[in-house]
């Protein structure tokens, strides 16, 4: 191959638009959602999680996760840990490897930020950290290996463009298992301190999005620009249905609900994107909101689980759609690929065992990992941190002097 100017500058432009989702866009999201005593400690766990998942990727989840040779499909066999033999020449397709290498760092990174919504206002630094490091190495990177990697769902001919099985099911069901672990807050109500915060997150969230899903068609053509174009719609149509359900149930709009269904549309997209076309993003957006909406208001009440800012309910299950979807609708005039409404059912049953290999195989390893550090160094904070606010009791900070 060789090198492409252009390609390389888009995916530089993507690699920073993906970065600024979990720095600046998660940290405003979830300390906007946060109660006004614990923002400060809620936006630490996304960026403390950034930083951990940083140095992991390239001192060995990379590698791991994009070796050429693997062992039964499960994990890559790595030969340039610490990116030891690669060059500043060194290419991936058409653009550098390093370019390559933090693309797929801000995904890793921004995932295990993800993560940290389910647990908000009640989780032990040292735990988290702790938590961050083994499930950076023990679940995101073996099924980046997966699904990316040359592994074995992408051997079975899954398809995922931009992060559904990696990111979203991933993310989702590993924040189910951390909250059932962890246990309910003493007061399980989200009361939003700062919505506004909330909005400047959503829209970098929104804003790098479109590097996340346009980057991963990996060079700057028609592709790309495809996925920017279905990804975008289906954020619009799931805000637009989120606020019309909304109306339905309470009468009127809100501005939580709105930004919540933008980035279920987003989520369900990310899959899809490049292989679907704009009618087929316009149903992806509509099932996001509809079934994140039940998720967080009727199955999380149902069956009691703390997932505070319904990272679940939004990620895991919009995920799960997504890539439902994607065996659905993938149309052949975009990549190449067919799903079942344009002939090829087969693809639907690949997505399905890939939701429900991951979802399992994530569920399993992260309430294991949770449990084993609940015995030993604890997960909760004590009660008087937690009532008094973990901002105070763990930082010795406070987000406001007014």
């Amino acid at each position: 191959m060789v090198l492409s100017t252009g390609n390389t500058a888009w995916m530089l432009v993507s690699t920073i638009m993906v970065l600024l989702m979990s720095v600046p866009g998660i940290a405003f999201f979830y300390g906007g959602l946060s109660k006004r005593k614990n923002v400060l400690n809620t936006m630490f766990l996304s960026l403390i999680a950034f930083a951990i998942a940083s140095l992991i990727w390239l001192i060995y989840g990379y590698q791991f996760s994009f070796a050429t040779s693997s062992i039964g499909g499960f994990i890559g066999i790595p030969q340039n840990l610490f990116l030891e033999g690669l060059g500043v020449d060194s290419l991936t397709g058409s653009i550098p490897t390093f370019v390559f290498i933090g693309f797929e760092l801000t995904f890793a990174a921004l995932t295990a930020a993800i993560v940290s919504g389910s647990i908000v206002g009640r989780m032990k630094t040292k735990a988290w950290v702790i938590f961050t490091i083994l499930w950076v190495s023990l679940v995101y990177v073996p099924v980046c290996h997966w699904i990316w990697g040359g592994g074995w769902l992408m051997n079975l001919g899954a398809i995922d463009f931009a992060g559904g099985v990696a990111v979203e099911v991933n993310s989702g069901f590993s924040a189910l298992a951390l909250a059932l672990i962890l246990g309910k807050r003493k007061d399980t109500s989200l009361l939003p301190h700062n919505l506004g915060y909330s909005i400047l997150g959503a829209g970098f969230l929104w804003f790098g999005w479109m590097g996340f899903n346009g980057g991963s068609a990996l060079a700057a053509n028609g592709l790309a620009g495809s996925a920017i174009l279905v990804s975008n719609t289906a954020a619009a149509v799931a805000m637009i249905t989120w606020v019309i359900l909304d109306f339905i149930k309470v009468g009127k709009p809100t501005v939580l609900g709105a930004i919540t269904g933008a980035v279920a549309g987003l989520v369900a997209i990310t899959p899809a994107a490049g292989f679907v076309s704009f009618a087929g993003s316009l149903v992806i957006g509509l099932g996001a909101s509809l079934i994140s909406y039940y998720a967080v208001y009727n199955l999380k009440a149902r069956f009691g689980y703390d997932d505070a800012l319904d990272v679940f309910g939004v990620h895991g299950l919009s995920g799960v759609w997504g890539l439902i979807a994607t065996g659905l609708f993938a149309a052949p005039a975009i990549n190449g690929v067919a799903g079942l409404f344009y002939g090829n059912p087969e693809q639907l049953l690949i997505q399905a065992i890939a939701v429900v290999s991951t979802a399992v195989y994530t569920f399993v390893v992260s309430l294991l990992i949770a449990k084993a550090l609940d015995i030993t160094v604890g997960l909760r904070v004590e009660d008087r941190e937690e009532i008094s606010g973990l901002d105070s009791a763990l930082h010795e900070e406070s987000g406001y002097r007014i």
